[in-house]
């Protein structure tokens, strides 16, 4: 019986330990990687907000980019992206949603991130209009 307790108690110790461990180790982790910075900016004609995810460096393709921009403007302006992915939103299962923001378009330039743009209403018109810039070489993770 004392041996059973024994043991009980000398495997407590060691499962608190290594939770104490695991903590410091996320703790650490988490302050060696820079958080990603998001700012919200108005979109060129001042009727919403985007979003700008990291830096954009002053060199860059996106640094010509406002949020706001149509998906034409933008491919005038810094040419065609890499890939570009369609997926639907929550709001595409809303009953009576009309807004242009049923669907979303991320378009990946390589070596520089992705934008995101609104991919239009349920009915497949409107929207394209330029509501988040990523700016991260690795790439970007769909919305």
């Amino acid at each position: 019986m004392m041996r059973s307790i024994t043991i009980l108690a000398i495997a407590g110790l060691l499962t608190a330990s290594l939770v104490q461990q695991a903590q410091a180790e996320t703790t650490t982790d988490a302050a060696a990687q820079p958080a990603s910075e998001t700012q919200t900016v108005k979109s060129t004609d001042g009727s919403f907000e985007g979003e700008i995810v990291g830096t954009i460096a002053p060199d860059s393709r996106f640094a010509k980019l406002k949020i706001g921009m149509t998906m034409a403007e933008v491919n005038k302006l810094i040419k065609a992206p890499d890939d570009l992915q369609r997926h639907e939103t929550g709001k595409r299962w809303i009953p009576f949603y009309f807004g242009d923001d049923a669907q979303r378009m991320q378009a990946t330039y390589t070596g520089e991130g992705c934008l995101t743009y609104t991919g239009g209403n349920v009915f497949g018109g409107g929207g394209n209009q330029l509501i988040r810039i990523t700016a991260d070489p690795q790439g970007c993770a769909a919305d």
